[in-house]
């Protein structure tokens, strides 16, 4: 079996130099600025009249973050290596986004809160100049939001290739037919434009029939049939909207790098976002932790604090152990990001996306029980973290998808080692 160089660059997981200022700026910014709005924030949204918009003063909050955080040089982190915003690695990215995932305002004060990472990503890279003035340029300001439409009612769109949505090219215009669901993002007021899966060539093979193309939200025949709920919450104003598409027409011009190239387009989106999404989580993780010991200590039950009852101390250690697992994880998906590039990274990916999610649901459904009844009320925030994570479980990907991945993988590496077999051969033969 071939030993690791502990000298390749994969191994080093230490964030720049470069980048260590801005990380202590993020801190700041989120502990003066962003934690400090949140509960005003909230309170301004709780009994608004219209469910997807925002109540007064809910905007100026965010425009205020927003103008902190340009002032101070954080904006547009998750761009790796590009001219736009910082341009940091993906392992750079990954200390930063840690902090992001504890205040449900930080992502977007610095306009890295998804799915506009993903599509200003996809933008970036493979969009035409005009796209580019038209949706990336405001996207990058903080002037719109974006939403990306793949998934499908009819159909199991963890394999994209069951996507039916149909683009038909008539007359210098793409004629677009169909329905998605789970359409994060498209229930806010700010949502202008949408990245749509569609297929495009059904007669070429599998990994070339689909194709994106950009799709205006207030566009004739785009129809926004209402929110999908998780567990009965609808997250408006986000929202994750059912939209239907009926005889939907945009020029030609809006197709994203070509016909047949939306499953190449995937591959450049969902590798930094999959992996945001999972940086983020770690800090829902740390914030869980953080309540769940201060519930821990600040009541009693039986005469002793509720920390010290049970196995109450082990449930935090195994909370930080898994915690620091995950965290060097997906540093080490970062990296391999940044080294290897985002394909042949998936596999780092996968390992990282299967875990991450599933262990932030387990620390906060203990978090939920050291609260007791108030850890499943309204009164914590901790229903919401849950709802978020149990969600990614399915997320650009199910769990089983990228189990699938990684197991496949190593069926592929045993079978093409020689010495691997010849081990397991030695240490099974009896005297």
């Amino acid at each position: 079996m071939t030993q690791a160089n502990p000298q390749d660059e994969l191994h080093n997981l230490a964030m720049s130099e470069a980048a260590r200022p801005l990380l202590e700026k993020v801190v700041g910014h989120i502990r003066d600025n962003c934690d400090p709005a949140l509960a005003e924030y909230e309170e301004l949204g709780r009994n608004r009249e219209e469910r997807f918009a925002f109540a007064p003063g809910q905007i100026e909050i965010i425009e205020d973050l927003k103008a902190k955080a340009k002032a101070a040089g954080l904006w547009n982190f998750f761009l790796p290596n590009a001219e736009t915003g910082e341009g940091l690695s993906n392992l750079d990215y990954a200390y930063i986004a840690f902090e992001l995932g504890k205040n449900p305002l930080a992502p977007q004060s610095l306009n890295c809160a998804a799915p506009d990472t993903g599509n200003m990503e996809v933008l970036e890279r493979v969009g035409t100049r005009e796209q580019k003035d038209k949706w990336l340029k405001p996207l990058l300001n903080g002037e719109i939001r974006s939403a990306f439409a793949m998934t499908e009612p009819d159909v199991a769109s963890s394999d994209a290739r069951n996507i039916g949505t149909r683009a038909v090219l008539e007359n210098g215009e793409w004629v677009i037919n169909g329905e998605k669901y789970y359409i994060s993002g498209a229930g806010d007021p700010r949502c202008k434009i949408m990245i749509v899966m569609v297929k495009t060539s059904p007669d070429a093979e599998p990994f070339r029939q689909q194709s994106q193309i950009l799709v205006p939200i207030d566009w004739p025949g785009v129809e926004i049939l209402g929110p999908m709920n998780v567990f009965g919450h609808d997250d408006a104003p986000h929202g994750h909207m059912h939209i239907r598409f009926t005889d939907v027409r945009v020029p030609e011009e809006n197709i994203l790098w070509g016909e047949g190239r939306g499953f190449e387009i995937s591959q450049l989106r969902l590798g930094p976002g999959r992996i945001h999404h999972c940086m983020r989580s770690i800090g829902a993780a740390e914030k869980a932790l953080d309540l769940m010991i201060h519930r821990g200590l600040t009541r009693e039950a039986f005469g002793k604090k509720i920390i010290d009852l049970g196995k109450n101390m082990e449930t935090i250690s195994r909370s930080r152990i898994e915690i620091d697992a995950m965290r060097l994880l997906v540093l080490k998906a970062a990296k391999a990001m940044d080294v290897l590039g985002n394909k042949e990274a998936r596999i780092w990916v996968s390992k990282a996306k299967a875990m991450v999610p599933e262990k932030c649901c387990k620390i906060i459904d203990d978090a939920m029980q050291m609260h007791g009844a108030t850890g499943i009320s309204q009164w914590s925030e901790l229903p919401e973290m849950y709802m978020k994570q149990r969600t990614l479980r399915f997320a650009d990907g199910p769990d089983e998808v990228h189990h699938h991945v990684i197991a496949r993988a190593e069926r592929q590496a045993f079978e093409n080692s020689n010495d691997r077999q010849a081990a397991i051969r030695t240490r099974g033969r009896r005297d």
